[in-house]
């Protein structure tokens, strides 16, 4: 069975909008989308959900946080929710479950928006002094919770909400690591854009220069993938969504609105 858990969902805008759905990175959760939703959802039909092991979903001890079984959950979702066809975003790691949901089902993928999802294993920066960086738990202390996030932000004086820190804290150990380890080995099979070469969609590409988690020249992999939009963003970094929602929104909704006649 794809789904045995019911994953945490959450709806924006009108029922009847074109879908954008928007599916958060490793280790967050749908508020990492809060800033820009009151953006997106004027036009679309804004759908978030929490994978397995985030959020307000549930985190199993034994479950299966493979990159193609969240994307599978994601598309029982769909499914039950009515939704035929969508525009789906994903930022770092979730741009792994919009890929895999592109391979499984592209009879519910129109065009994949990715934001700063690194292409393959190569693209990693190594942590100071190499190897895998310290990760205590549990994650009670915000000092800790923002060291770990650090990566995840380049733009000067921005600091992720404390409601973002706390769906880190939520998360066990096992589908933290769990899912890291996941993410990990499905660029390692195949990087993103030989897959995405062979699913053929519409793709545009968010990229904060700065990333701190993936390197610069990352970008230059997905120029690759035939007829993809890449969209630099100089000053921004890791997460552009939540750094500069304005002008990620901007994108994506010119983006949807390009492909929203086939969108139902």
């Amino acid at each position: 069975m794809t789904n045995p858990y019911e994953l945490h969902v959450r709806q924006d805008g009108d029922p009847g909008a074109p879908a954008l759905l928007l599916i958060h990175a490793s280790g967050s959760s749908t508020i990492e989308w809060d800033p820009i939703v009151p953006m997106l959802a004027g036009s679309h039909r804004v759908i978030r959900v929490d994978l397995l092991g985030h959020g307000e979903s549930p985190k199993p001890g034994d479950g299966d946080y493979a990159v193609p079984t969240q994307a599978g959950r994601v598309a029982t979702v769909l499914d039950r929710l009515g939704v035929t066809r969508a525009v789906v975003a994903g930022h770092s790691s979730g741009g792994y479950t919009t890929t895999a949901l592109a391979e499984r089902r592209p009879d519910l993928v129109t065009a994949l928006a990715l934001i700063n999802s690194g292409p393959g294993p190569e693209a990693v920066i190594p942590p100071p002094g190499g190897g895998d960086p310290a990760v205590p738990w549990p994650l009670l202390d915000d000092a800790q919770l923002l060291q770990l996030a650090s990566v995840g932000f380049s733009r000067v004086g921005y600091r992720p909400p404390f409601s973002f820190l706390d769906a880190v804290r939520r998360m066990t150990f096992h589908s933290f690591t769990t899912t890291m380890r996941e993410s990990s080995a499905y660029i390692a099979e195949k990087t993103v854009p030989d897959r995405l070469t062979a699913v053929g969609k519409p793709l545009l590409v968010i990229w904060g220069e700065d990333d701190k988690r993936y390197r610069r020249s990352s970008i230059d992999a997905y120029r690759a993938v035939p007829g993809a939009r890449v969209e630099p963003l100089p000053g921004l970094g890791h997460s552009p969504n939540m750094e500069d929602p304005g002008k990620s929104a901007e994108l994506l909704l010119a983006f949807a609105a390009a492909h929203a006649a086939a969108v139902g």
